[in-house]
């Protein structure tokens, strides 16, 4: 089944897959959990994934990545744990959260709530400093980015003893899914020969914001922007110490520490597919910020 195909199903049959999660009918899916976990091969079981989802206002696409997460990691035969870093949604996310521990088990799902919204980097820092996982996994809980490749970052990783693993959307058979015209519009007027085209809530996570990043930055990898990798989690926190961004300009300093490090980065083409549910984190105060750590690496790096 496609991501598409996936998200039309859960969107048709929302209250059947997703609503036993919601509604408290957590027996039938204790059973169906443990009967699939008791089939599981015993693959590189001195190796722990700690997956680390930040939330806010996902109160409707939390039990979709977390139901997508267990079945690939279970089918892959991985141990692994779900960290998940609220940020004070009022949506009731938590609440979700805490209705999926219930059902999965707090072996498998973490709560490290934060009282308030503090950025996106620091809701990574603060998961990391609870993972129990040798490696790191980063991820949006927005179903932007779909579990089914976290088995190809592993194989990955292990192929060429990676420090790190980026998902990509800008090569081999990678894309993006699910822009609006006026992202696309966007896009195409920053790949264009325009001396300078202003920001836009739509430029961070652009196509045009990664090209700008590359021809200022050569980080060395096709995806600067992405926020989808596997980390070795001693690497994770010697970046993290090195990093001084914020919000989403983290993730590109991240790469680009890596780079000065001499950290060795492997790439695995995804797919990219704009949020579901829920509106878009992005305002005036991620644009600003995305500008001027732009500026800041460019003069340092």
């Amino acid at each position: 089944m496609s991501y598409a195909d996936t998200l039309i199903y859960f969107e048709n049959h929302k209250q059947d897959v997703v609503g036993p999660l919601l509604y408290h009918r957590s027996t039938q899916i204790h059973v169906a959990m443990s009967s699939r976990k008791t089939s599981l091969p015993n693959r590189d079981s001195e190796d722990k994934y700690s997956i680390l989802l930040p939330t806010y206002n996902e109160r409707e696409n939390l039990p979709l990545i977390v139901w997508l997460l267990v079945k690939y990691l279970d089918e892959g035969g991985f141990n692994y744990e779900i960290i998940v870093i609220d940020d004070g949604s009022p949506d009731g996310t938590l609440q979700v959260a805490e209705q999926l521990q219930k059902i999965y088990g707090e072996d498998k799902i973490l709560l490290r709530p934060r009282a308030k919204k503090l950025g996106l980097g620091t809701a990574y820092i603060h998961g990391m400093r609870h993972a129990t996982g040798n490696f790191i996994i980063i991820m949006d809980a927005d179903l932007s980015h779909h579990p089914k490749f976290i088995p190809e970052f592993i194989q990955k990783q292990k192929e060429g003893d990676y420090d790190l693993v980026s998902g990509t959307r800008y090569h081999g058979n990678g894309g993006v899914y699910g822009w609006d015209l006026r992202r696309k519009l966007i896009r195409l007027l920053l790949m264009s020969d325009l001396p300078f085209v202003l920001p836009s809530p739509s430029l961070v996570h652009s196509r045009g914001a990664n090209f700008l990043s590359q021809v200022l930055l050569r980080p060395g990898a096709s995806d600067l922007t992405g926020s989808f990798r596997l980390y070795k989690k001693e690497v994770l926190v010697c970046l993290v110490e090195r990093c001084v961004s914020k919000g989403y300009v983290f993730q590109m300093e991240m790469i680009v520490r890596a780079r000065q490090l001499n950290y060795s980065v492997g790439e695995v083409p995804i797919s990219f597919v704009d949020r579901v549910y829920g509106e878009s984190k992005l305002g005036g105060n991620e644009i600003v910020s995305f500008a001027k750590g732009l500026i800041t690496l460019f003069a340092t790096t």
